[in-house]
């Protein structure tokens, strides 16, 4: 682990801004799972968009638990997908086992934001404390972020194995909440999660397992510019975590002015395969 890294993010300057709109969007899209919206899923929303759209679009999710797999693919950038508070919105689903496919959200395009909203894997949540649970702890992510650009504000990530599969290009996480036990923010992001709460619950791998792991940061080389930057924000929970392992051979994550509860061993790194990387 090396302690410098260069972030360089930009605005989505290339989605157009609608000034005759207060929230500068060229339209708005309601969602509401009881009929009172343009739609009642959030993915038939996804899909009403136009292809290669070079416009801001809102899509307004209503209060509820919306119980869908959700896919952004990359020919639909300039998306903004709000909730009403994470506390109040909710996308959820249970699938497991392969790591390109479980994910409750996948959002491939360039210039994608969400604010207020809750993601969700509810397999393996809560687990049983058995041997049978132990072969059953598997993949299962919340969110799988392919694009440049992406941005979350204020939203909550639930999971227990790789809940944020951080895929690769420029992201930024601002005032969320992330919650898991194994490699639950894992991937080759180059990354900034600021202000964010993050839950560790390796606990729940007690006593199959005597600690869990926040991160799993895969960068493979010197030139490789991605890496994971914690500014702020706290690490609880109950257990013990690791502030990660190492993915890659040049693994890179920080955490600076980050308040560390007692959750987290002394040690703080486990270096995994790569041994002497360190």
């Amino acid at each position: 682990m090396v302690m410098s890294v260069s972030f360089s993010f930009s605005k989505a300057i290339d989605c157009k801004l609608n000034q005759n709109d207060a929230a500068k969007v060229a339209n708005t899209i309601t969602v509401d799972k009881s009929g009172h919206g343009n739609f009642m899923t959030i993915q038939e929303a996804v899909d009403h968009i136009p292809l290669n759209n070079d416009q801001w679009i809102r899509i307004h999710a209503n209060p509820g638990i919306y119980t869908e797999k959700v896919t952004i693919p990359e020919d639909k950038p300039c998306i903004l997908l709000e909730g009403s508070g994470y506390s109040q919105t909710t996308i959820t689903w249970n699938d497991h086992s392969r790591t390109d496919t479980s994910a409750t959200f996948t959002v491939s395009p360039d210039n994608f934001v969400a604010k207020g909203i809750a993601f969700k894997n509810s397999y393996n949540r809560p687990v049983q404390q058995t041997a049978e649970a132990e072969n059953a702890w598997t993949q299962a992510l919340a969110v799988r972020i392919y694009g440049d650009k992406s941005a979350f504000h204020q939203c909550a990530f639930m999971g227990f194995q790789d809940t944020i599969w951080d895929v690769k290009g420029r992201h930024y996480f601002n005032s969320c909440y992330i919650e898991g036990a194994v490699d639950f923010i894992w991937g080759s992001g180059q990354s900034l999660y600021e202000d964010c709460s993050i839950n560790s619950t390796a606990g729940r791998l007690a006593p199959l397992s005597s600690e869990g792991f926040i991160t799993a940061q895969g960068r493979q080389s010197p030139d490789d510019p991605s890496g994971f930057v914690f500014s702020g924000g706290s690490i609880s929970g109950t257990g013990k975590t690791y502030l990660g392992r190492a993915y890659g051979p040049y693994s890179r994550v920080i955490f600076h002015g980050t308040t560390l509860g007692a959750v987290v061993v002394p040690q703080g790194w486990n270096a995994w395969k790569f041994q002497g990387q360190e």
